[in-house]
């Protein structure tokens, strides 16, 4: 696993209007090929049994394969990768193919952002959407670096994610942007523009 700890220190490097990154587990398609496995056992023994030695038997056999295959085709398939998107507005994080489960957090709601060096199922308790008392919310779909929010509700949202150092960055420029022209007597603030080359 690559770690990005050089973007931290590239204070001169121009930041992007809208950062997006990725992190994928490939291991997961493992998890849903078993999924695969478990669905087809279940339609095997709906079409191929002869439901002679007992109907509640058979069909606890069916329902528990079939299920087990859609619950797990669906919670590795929706967590095989996430992307991030920071923009001007808001943190948006988008998992699996179809983009769901989702979480948008407008950056008025974001107070600080920082560099997690490394992220694992074992701290959150699992892959995918974890909630944990003490750590607050997390979308872990492979260890590694990871960005970490607090928000200003006193929550805290993590996601695992390539580059995660750049989004830090693009992250802390966009709330001090925020929180600076919100202040009283900061640029852009009401009565408060200065000249230019002042």
């Amino acid at each position: 696993m690559r770690h990005h700890f050089r973007h931290e220190g590239r204070g001169s490097e121009p930041l992007p209007e809208v950062w997006t990154g990725r992190a994928t587990n490939r291991m997961q398609w493992l998890l849903a090929v078993a999924g695969l496995g478990c669905l087809a056992l279940g339609i095997k023994l709906a079409v191929g049994a002869t439901w002679t030695t007992g109907i509640a038997a058979m069909l606890m056999a069916v329902i528990g394969c079939v299920a087990a295959g859609l619950m797990i085709l669906y919670g590795t398939l929706a967590f095989v990768h996430v992307a991030v998107k920071i923009d001007g507005y808001a943190l948006d994080v988008r998992c699996g193919h179809i983009g769901v489960p989702r979480r948008h957090i407008p950056l008025s709601h974001v107070v600080s952002a920082e560099f997690v060096h490394r992220v694992t199922p074992r701290q959150w308790g699992g892959w995918g959407c974890r909630w944990r008392p003490e750590r607050g919310t997390a979308v872990v779909v492979r260890r590694g670096e990871g960005l970490a929010v607090t928000l200003n509700d006193g929550g805290r949202f993590t996601v695992t994610v390539d580059d995660a150092a750049m989004a830090v960055r693009v992250l802390r420029a966009r709330i001090a942007h925020i929180k600076g022209a919100g202040a009283p007597g900061a640029p852009g603030a009401t009565g408060a523009s200065k000249a230019p080359g002042a």
